[in-house]
């Protein structure tokens, strides 16, 4: 017998269970007597930190590292192993770490997930599994009265990267540290669900390390159904839950929401969020103009999911500012490539039609009409970009902009920077400092003619986790277009932009004081509107009261 033969068989010491559940692992922070208790002894340094000498290390270690992507992966490495310690970092540092948990950061990640995939964080549904939905659910162990919140993605128009397969359970998962860090929903009472149906891309059906589906996207019947049957299952295991749908294609998130949103408690933050938060700006732009809701115009440039969705909104607002809706429905004008839309174009999506003009509304328009000329026609209020196609607004469609009315609301949300429709600095300058601007990406300060100028960020985090917690603590059975608009005014009370250069939203560095407010004036309007089931005596209390806060609880 060779001597490697002779060898005995090792096995490595087990690592007990307190140091391997995210959910109760505390590290260097179990006390002594915490690890006599729990079979640590010896398994640990002798010294023993405080949860915020532990993030304090960890905040240190995050500025060490060499980029946004290395940064995201510590921190999910984290998460998977000390979840009270990641949120504790992520809420103490929330505003420098958004875009390092979600967007932009998160694209990257996802682009690498199954190049760097090292756990099985959420639950994973496939379409060529349809039957088995029900099991997934029931792996987890969880009851009717233990999930408030569910986040799902089919990952088909990921964050302006495109159809990701299975990688889209990345959204989720992030989508979800922002629900609890922002709003403080229970990260044990959430889950973050794949839809994988497949995908288009062909660098993942090519990659033999692909982790999902290997075959193009299901669409059809055989889709409808299996989104069918997601939602129809999710909502009999857990009746309490909020389905959030996030990153669906164009027609299948407006269609899921046509289908469903007066039936089950369902929320697509791509369509609704980004509408709720561009009509905070508004109304905020609104105080300050002097013109009211129902005399708006609105050109959107970039007539995808996005834009329309926002429209509808304003829409909503107008007709609830005293516009009938014939004239609210004039008053927007969609441009996308093809030029101003016009009802005789045979290419138009069906959520377009209902906002395409007839060419008598420009006379003379036989053949293309552009962004600028379709402003002229129009003499709009207000400029939203939601193209991605940077510095579409040129300085010819800002002055159109400015001779059209004195005060312009001029809105391009696109992002990340390389796909802004302009610099908030050339509005100002184009404008003369005329210009209520917000946009989607952070801007520093800047001055214009003595004048200092904040920008406030249209970001999805003002509203959505605080509708989330508000439909928690209310159990409203549905989000309503009243309930959008309750969250909207919420936010754009948060701010004063009325003062000279002032931002026309707050800034994310108090977004757990802005998600409460939200979250009670989500709660008032669920009750106005009788879709309220929970109605606690003092709604303050209960609001607090369900906002966790990531702290080391005793050992029971």
């Amino acid at each position: 017998m060779s001597p490697i033969d002779q060898k005995p068989t090792t096995v490595s010491p087990a690592i007990p269970e307190a140091l391997t559940d995210p959910i109760s692992n505390r590290g260097s922070g179990f006390t002594t007597a915490e690890r006599k208790s729990l079979g640590l002894t010896g398994r640990l340094p002798a010294g023993v930190l405080s949860l915020q000498q532990q993030a304090d290390r960890v905040w240190r270690q995050l500025g060490e590292l060499g980029s946004d992507l290395q940064r995201n992966l510590l921190l999910e490495q984290i998460h998977d192993r000390n979840e009270t310690l990641y949120y504790k970092v992520l809420t103490d540092h929330l505003p420098q770490l958004l875009p390092i948990v979600y967007d932009p950061t998160v694209g990257e990640a996802i682009e690498k997930y199954s190049d760097e995939y090292r756990g099985q964080r959420g639950v994973y549904l496939s379409i060529d599994a349809a039957d088995e939905i029900e099991e997934a659910f029931a792996t987890l162990g969880l009851g009717p009265e233990d999930v408030d919140l569910i986040v799902c993605s089919d990952a088909e128009e990921i964050l302006g990267i495109g159809d990701w397969g299975v990688g889209g359970i990345q959204i989720s998962i992030g989508k979800l540290a922002i629900y609890t860090a922002g709003a403080g929903i229970h990260p044990n009472r959430a889950i973050a669900v794949s839809l994988d149906v497949g995908t288009d891309n062909p660098a993942l059906l090519n990659d033999p390390l692909y982790l999902g589906n290997r075959h193009s996207r299901h669409r059809g019947a055989d889709y409808d159904a299996f989104i069918k049957s997601y939602i129809e299952t999710a909502t009999r295991l857990f009746p309490n839950a909020l389905l959030h749908f996030e990153d669906f294609g164009p027609e299948h998130a407006r269609d899921i929401l046509a289908t469903y949103s007066d039936d089950y408690r369902i929320f697509n933050d791509d369509v609704q969020g980004t509408g709720a938060v561009v009509m905070a700006a508004l109304y905020a732009g609104v105080k300050t103009t002097g013109i009211p809701m129902r005399e708006q115009t609105l050109v959107v440039f970039g007539s995808g999911t996005a834009g329309v969705g926002i429209a509808d909104q304003l829409r909503d607002a107008m007709i609830a500012d005293g516009a009938t809706r014939d004239a609210a429905i004039a008053q927007i004008w969609l441009v996308d490539k093809q030029g101003l839309l016009f009802d005789d174009m045979d290419n138009l999506r069906n959520f377009q039609t209902l906002y395409a003009k007839p060419r008598s509304a420009v006379p003379g328009s036989a053949g293309t009409v552009t962004l600028v000329d379709a402003i002229r026609a129009a003499k709009p209020t207000v400029l939203l970009g939601t193209s991605t196609a940077h510095g579409a607004f040129t300085e010819d469609v800002i002055t159109a902009m400015a001779d059209s009315t004195p005060r312009p609301i001029i809105l391009p949300i696109s992002n990340p920077t390389e796909k802004i429709e302009a610099d908030p600095k050339d509005v100002i300058t184009w404008t003369k400092g005329a210009a209520l601007v917000a946009t989607g990406i952070p801007v520093d300060p800047f001055t214009f003619e003595g004048t200092t100028f904040h920008i406030g960020q249209a970001n999805n985090f003002l509203v959505f986790p605080g509708i989330g917690l508000g439909v928690i603590v209310s159990g409203a059975r549905h989000v309503t277009p009243g309930i959008l608009a309750a969250a909207a005014k919420a936010v754009a009370a948060r701010t004063d932009a009325t003062a000279p250069g002032a931002s026309l939203l707050p800034d994310v560095s108090n977004l757990r004081e802005i998600s409460a407010i939200v979250a009670h004036a989500v709660y008032d309007q669920a009750v106005a509107e009788g879709l309220a089931t929970i109605t606690p005596d003092d709604v303050v209390e209960a609001i607090q009261d369900a906002m966790w806060a990531p702290e080391y609880a005793a050992l029971s």
